[in-house]
């Protein structure tokens, strides 16, 4: 019987060669997952606006397809740096006056002690935005008071101004997350679109399929649809897997754009406490998706203000 003796160098080696592999090739500890190419983005897009913007009657529609084609990675210096051309109008709205967009979304930002990170936001998001030539506002919703932040339940307050002032797009948008390719456009698409699935911090892979969380774009009508997002998830962590939970059981499939289309960065940033309560209330989440959400949401607005770059809205929660 003939035996092998490995020696130590050997197994040295082998584990250089795996974590070269891991290094080198992050896409194959990758979640695999479906999405939509490129040349598919524009079909998929959901035509609509606010009635003001769907009276206006002069002009030609807007072309998109130079802004999805060519895809530029726009997130660098000067757009970074400051405010372009600067034709925001108040409250953080904007529209082209060349063309008539065909689609008008609400991007709802909650927010609280993070100045630095919204200022950095804000200057990035207007210069992108701006260029793809959409109807858009951008919704600060701010926690006023000092519990546990609850970003699920300021979403929601964000999610039922917005609808207010007739937005049937919804982009629910982290502070720390800025997109890298203006190819994919900031509308709503057919199915409830997580956004940023391909984010620098996780090597830009999913992670798992039923993340959807970050930025995420839905129609209004489906987020009523779900009851909107739980009010429970008081600190860090749970509650995008609830509502992810909460379109599965009304059987709403949701959809990615490609990788290409989908990078992300995250800014450095603080971590909340994490909700220890996080895993009993995703177990029995099913029990309270139509007692918990919009319906039962109960907050405070304390302040109210148009500033130059968004709408600002305080609340106690």
């Amino acid at each position: 019987m003939i035996t092998f003796r490995l020696s130590n160098s050997v197994y040295a080696y082998a584990g250089y060669l795996l974590l070269m592999v891991y290094f080198l090739w992050p896409g194959r500890f990758a979640s695999l997952y479906d999405y939509i190419e490129g040349e598919n983005i524009y079909d998929q897009l959901i035509r609509k606006t606010t009635k003001n913007i769907s009276l206006m009657r002069n002009g030609l529609r807007c072309d998109y397809s130079e802004v999805i084609e060519e895809n530029l990675s726009l997130y660098r210096p000067p757009y970074t740096e400051d405010i372009i051309n600067n034709n925001v109008r108040l409250g953080g709205e904007y529209y082209p006056e060349d063309c008539l967009p065909s689609f008008s979304t609400a991007i709802i930002v909650p927010y609280r002690q993070r100045e630095r990170q919204l200022n950095q936001f804000l200057i990035y998001m207007h210069n992108y935005l701006r260029r793809q030539r959409i109807h858009y506002r951008i919704f600060v919703i701010e926690q006023y008071d000092p519990k546990p932040f609850n970003r699920a339940k300021l979403f929601n307050i964000g999610a039922m101004i917005a609808i207010g002032f007739d937005y049937p797009c919804l982009v629910l948008h982290d502070v720390d997350l800025m997109p890298m390719n203006l190819g994919h456009l900031y509308a709503c698409s057919r199915k409830p679109r997580h956004m940023c699935s391909s984010l620098d911090v996780f090597r830009y892979n999913l992670p798992y399929r039923g993340l959807f969380g970050g930025a995420v774009a839905i129609e209004s009508s489906a987020f009523l649809n779900v009851n909107g997002m739980s009010n429970m998830f008081s600190g860090w962590g749970g509650e995008d897997d609830d509502l992810y939970g909460r379109l599965q059981n009304k059987q709403i499939e949701i959809c990615r754009f490609s990788p290409s289309y989908s990078q992300y960065s995250m800014l450095k940033h603080r971590k909340e406490t994490p909700n220890k309560d996080r895993e009993a209330f995703l177990k029995n989440g099913k029990q309270r998706y139509h007692t918990d959400g919009l319906n039962s949401l109960v907050y405070k607005q304390v302040g109210f203000k148009l500033h130059n770059l968004f709408t600002h809205v305080l609340v106690e929660t």
